[in-house]
């Protein structure tokens, strides 16, 4: 059997820029006033992401699909999403996200994101990556069927640009949230190094290494002070959605089954 290692680190090409983003700009009408965003739907920019950030408030969707686990010196969470480095086994060929299975907040807010304003210390601006295929030049771009929502009305901000703001902004309030709950969970002692070996179909064996998981033993030893002082800071949703994922390896697993099939089935 053929045992490959898989690291469960997610990081954009360049270490500098968050995952998916390489020319994020801060949107402003005089620069970006002739630009605007594709409506369809296209995933492909997260095809090869095996590990995406997620936050607490949509665990309880996300761990339907996939397992959480925890990852860098920040134990931050993210979902798995494949079993090989490169390779997200929920995105197809044709950039679609694998129905029913769930879209994270991370995925769904590309090409938008809050970045400090360079101009104002401490404050943050909606940017946008000028590299997405989604962001157009509506002055230039040839007809096709998507419709494209301008990001700027004369000098005002145009409907996509506020909504991807609210988006944004709710997507930073959750993030700051879960980090909260981590460095909680953390004080307790919960977080324990792990390893998961996964047999596929056929008999490969592949080993994923470097992410944390919540000692579900550690967990039920805790004093009832502790458990309140979790319960409290609202971390045990965030803990229960953890340890019932680890159910989704299996899901996993299935699913990359089925991606070995299609492509015996294409060749």
């Amino acid at each position: 059997m053929a045992d490959s290692g898989a690291r469960t680190a997610a990081a954009p090409a360049d270490a500098s820029m968050p995952l998916f983003y390489s020319r994020p700009e801060a949107l402003n009408p005089g620069r970006h006033g002739f630009l605007g965003l594709t409506a369809r739907s296209d995933f492909s920019f997260a095809r090869s992401a095996h590990a995406i950030p997620v936050v607490a408030s949509e665990m309880p969707a996300a761990m339907r699909s996939y397992p959480i686990v925890f990852i860098g010196t920040g134990k931050a969470p993210v979902i798995i999403t494949g079993v090989r480095q490169g390779e997200n086994l929920f995105v197809d060929a044709d950039g679609r996200w694998t129905a029913p299975h769930y879209v994270p907040a991370y995925v769904r807010r590309y090409p938008f994101i809050l970045a400090e304003d360079p101009t104002t210390a401490g404050r943050l601006a909606l940017c946008v990556d000028r590299a997405s295929e989604r962001v157009v030049d509506q002055s230039v771009a040839p007809p096709r069927e998507d419709k494209i929502a301008p990001f700027f009305n004369g000098a005002e901000p145009a409907e996509a640009t506020k909504q991807a703001l609210a988006f944004c902004n709710q997507f930073q309030i959750d993030f700051r949230a879960t980090r909260e709950m981590v460095e909680k969970i953390d004080a307790h002692g919960l977080f324990s190094p792990r390893q998961s070996k996964v047999t596929l179909e056929g008999g490969e064996v592949l080993n994923l290494t470097d992410f944390q998981v919540i000692d579900e033993e550690a967990f039920n030893k805790l004093s009832d002070e502790a458990f309140l002082d979790l319960r409290r800071s609202g971390a045990l949703v965030l803990v229960y959605c953890h340890l019932a994922s680890t159910n989704s390896w299996t899901s996993l697993v299935h699913q990359a089954s089925l991606r070995k099939a299609d492509g015996i089935r294409g060749g």
